[in-house]
């Protein structure tokens, strides 16, 4: 695949930047299947799984939530998986692969203008994709909107650094492409399941729940079902959020190479 993540020569400072995002927007919305995974299927998934019956009925084990009101945070932290993992570190491993971010360093733009960009794009797709999943469960399953919105709004960006920063430490500690989707897949499942993909973190048993909301993932999803039944996020989740992004941060920024 041909890149346009250089831009011209006379560019400088904030104008080349702005020249790198724009390419970096092409490219994103020439890839369907990136924009199918990240901002239409965890919304189609809680379609389908809302079409089930036994899905709209209470449960007790929830705290008399229905299974699609437990899924919408689930789906939420889906679209952040699939950018963070799936999405993003074979793309910027492929551009170190095949040198591109080598040969940025003889033009005005600098190689982490490219991880900036790469980083805003995703996150705004994952923020979109979040957006569609509130918006479908409470038009079309009748999930109420997040009682708590400031505290599900910080949880939800704390959540989008966090799985963006694990996308940036897989690209770290990738040498090629084909490693970058090995490692992205291998950590993809284990994040799935902390995030409730399987079940929900709700209706684990309280031992493995312990465990779960360590991982940064699964204290996420803890946060976004705390704010959206009205309470604030624990800032122990928060807490747990934060230190995983910081982390996380300090990995890719100690092991990333640009050639």
């Amino acid at each position: 695949m041909t890149t346009a993540v250089a831009a011209p020569h006379t560019a400088t400072g904030p104008k080349a930047s702005s020249a790198v995002l724009r390419a970096e927007l092409r490219l994103f919305r020439r890839e369907p299947g990136a924009v199918f995974w990240i901002m239409a299927f965890p919304t189609l998934l809680l379609t389908l799984l809302g079409s089930i019956p036994s899905f709209r009925e209470t449960d007790a084990s929830l705290g008399g939530l229905r299974l699609v009101d437990a899924y919408v945070p689930v789906t939420v932290l889906l679209s952040l998986i699939m950018a963070g993992l799936q999405a993003m570190p074979p793309l910027l491993t492929g551009y170190r692969e095949r040198g591109i971010l080598r040969r940025m360093s003889a033009t005005p733009v600098r190689p982490s203008a490219v991880l900036g960009a790469q980083m805003g794009i995703y996150g705004t797709a994952a923020l979109v994709s979040a957006l569609l999943s509130l918006t479908v469960g409470r038009l079309v399953f009748d999930v109420p909107l997040p009682r708590q919105a400031v505290g599900y709004a910080i949880a939800l960006l704390l959540a989008i650094l966090c799985g963006l920063s694990l996308g940036a430490l897989v690209s770290a500690l990738a040498r090629t492409t084909k490693a970058a989707t090995a490692i992205g897949s291998a950590v993809f499942f284990p994040m799935m399941f902390s995030a409730g993909v399987w079940l929900p973190v709700q209706a684990m048993p309280d031992t493995l729940a312990r465990i779960v909301e360590i991982a940064p993932l699964g204290a996420a999803a803890q946060a976004l079902g705390d704010a959206a039944g009205g309470d604030w996020p624990s800032l122990g989740h928060l807490g747990v959020l934060l230190a995983w992004t910081v982390l996380l941060s300090a990995g890719a920024a100690r092991w990333f190479r640009w050639e």
